[in-house]
């Protein structure tokens, strides 16, 4: 079943006006090369909540198999293509205008899979009809996201809000099985915020992890100190990693930056 939204107006991103030609052209190639993806990002997050803000570029997903055939076609149709993490991220560039193909969440590894494609959202945006992120995988997203310089709590919250009867919960504690602290953690503060609309939760989630957590406390502390900051910010706790002894639980160098090779 498809479930088609309202066309957005690309205009309310306030997009960069030179850039317009180029995403109008992304989504078109995207759609004309058959492989599978998801718009997601700010233009998932204004679909659903209809909270819109400005943004420079375009986030699609797609499956970890399906990431090399979208930049090996854009490559093919002369576009400079960019790999930039081998784990997580490659971009298509023209000029100075990109967007991202992301194919993991990269600090959890939890890739992005065939589930990510059982719910159909569908809208037009630049003059193509384009799948986005369902909003259960869309919350998934972005629960990782926190770190002295983002935060996107926020657009986590303000999707259960507006979609929680769309949410698939079971879904959502199965992706986060390893991290479920951290999905706990969103659920209290959705709760706080947002305090007589707690039934937005369902019972049986909040029980289960309420369970986890009196089940924790009767167990003795690991005899391994570990910091999972990073797998929230990469850089927030190198100090914890470098200096402090704890063990890291992400692969990540203790200098990494996100920026465009020349």
């Amino acid at each position: 079943m498809s479930n088609r939204l309202d066309s957005i107006d690309a205009s309310v991103f306030e997009p960069p006006a030179e850039a317009v030609d180029f995403y109008v052209e992304s989504l078109r190639l995207l759609n004309e090369s058959g492989i599978p993806f998801l718009l997601s990002g700010t233009y998932a997050l204004g679909c659903y909540t209809g909270i819109t803000r400005p943004t420079k570029d375009l986030d699609i997903f797609c499956k970890v198999s399906d990431a090399p055939r979208i930049l090996a076609f854009f490559k093919a149709k002369g576009y400079e293509i960019e790999v930039e993490d081998e784990r997580w991220i490659g971009k298509v560039w023209r000029g100075e205008h990109f967007f991202d193909v992301i194919f993991n969440i990269s600090s959890a590894s939890l890739p992005v899979n065939d589930d990510w494609f059982r719910e159909v959202y569908e809208v037009e945006v630049y003059g193509s009809t384009v799948r986005i992120t369902p909003p259960t995988e869309f919350i998934l997203s972005k629960l990782f996201i926190q770190d002295r310089y983002r935060y996107d709590g926020a657009d986590v919250v303000h999707v259960i809000l507006k979609k929680h009867d769309e949410i698939d919960w079971h879904r959502l504690m199965t992706a986060m099985e390893l991290y479920w602290e951290l999905l706990f953690i969103h659920i209290l503060n959705f709760r706080f915020i947002y305090p007589t609309k707690r039934d937005h939760i369902p019972r049986w989630v909040f029980d289960e992890l309420l369970e986890r957590i009196q089940a924790q406390a009767e167990l003795p502390p690991g005899g391994i100190d570990i910091c999972r900051g990073r797998l929230l910010s990469p850089r927030d706790y190198i100090t914890d990693i470098g200096e402090w002894g704890f063990a890291d639980v992400v692969g990540k160098g203790l200098e990494e930056r996100h920026e465009r090779k020349h």
